[in-house]
């Protein structure tokens, strides 16, 4: 009796071993299938954004991510539907995908580029200054965050560049409006919109016409001693400008320019700010 019983026993725990190795085997090859099927979700994908049906290669990039979560494919699967959207112009799209991406997964080594391609989904939008500034701002906050955050990438010089072409965008909204207000002789507003270009966009080309406005605005408003401190610094740093022939007009040609001695490292306008103030 004894003898039967421990046969049984044995006979158990045999059963159990060979069922716990069916269990494993059969785990191992759902899991190596669902690696195949993820594989080739994603070679489907590529396929049809190379034949141009990018609406159907996100679709399948979307598939990869689902599928397997968990698997490297995953976070590369979200870039490139992001992508397919991109360059076929469905920003939106595109937009929250990145947005996704980038709460999904934080600590990606290819978060740098989901920035750049998100501030470039800005960027495409953009399309009249005058009429809506949402698409400028936003271009404008991601590229300083890729800049920011990653500055020695391969992104940061388009980055760079492309950051100039928004100031000088929004240095012409301001000029715009500043001369509005100009022409309406609300002299308040259009001194705030020059000054801003002086503050905020000294490096565009709309600098050296603000500072001749602000040379206009002072001088009609009797404010001569501000007048003459602007004129100075237009011509400090814009000699030969247009606009400094035209402000000496301002003063009906007996305005004696103001010298100020020329230091080589000095260069730029934003290093002269500090010679006047501006505020006074």
């Amino acid at each position: 009796m004894k003898v039967k019983i421990f046969l049984n026993l044995i006979l158990i725990i045999f059963l159990c071993i060979s069922c716990s190795k069916k269990i494993e085997k059969k785990s191992v090859i759902n899991e190596n299938s669902l690696d195949l099927q993820v594989f080739e979700a994603y070679k489907e994908g590529i396929k049809s954004l190379e034949s141009g049906d990018v609406l159907f290669a996100a679709k399948k990039f979307n598939e990869v991510e689902i599928m397997f979560p968990q698997s490297t494919w995953a976070p590369k699967s979200a870039l490139m539907a992001a992508y397919s959207y991109y360059i076929q112009d469905y920003y939106g799209d595109a937009v929250a995908e990145l947005i996704r991406f980038q709460k999904v997964y934080p600590k990606h080594k290819n978060l740098d580029y989901s920035y750049y391609l998100l501030a470039l989904c800005y960027y495409e939008q953009i399309v009249d200054e005058k009429k809506d500034l949402q698409a400028i701002i936003n271009a404008k906050d991601t590229f300083n965050i890729l800049l920011k955050n990653y500055p020695k990438t391969e992104y940061s010089i388009d980055a760079d560049f492309k950051l100039d072409l928004i100031n000088d965008i929004l240095a012409s909204k301001e000029m715009y409006i500043g001369r509005y207000y100009f022409s309406k002789k609300k002299w308040i507003p259009a001194i705030n919109r020059f000054r801003t270009v002086v503050d905020e966009y000294d490096t565009t080309i709309y600098v050296e016409e603000a500072l001749h406005r602000l040379v206009e605005v002072y001088f009609i408003l009797g404010l001569k001693q501000e007048s003459e401190k602007y004129a100075s610094l237009l011509g400090y740093n814009y000699k030969s400008s247009q606009w400094y022939k035209k402000t000496y007009s301002v003063f009906n040609k007996n305005y004696k320019e103001i010298k100020i001695e020329k230091k080589k490292e000095k260069a730029f306008l934003s290093k002269f700010k500090s010679l006047l103030d501006l505020d006074e």
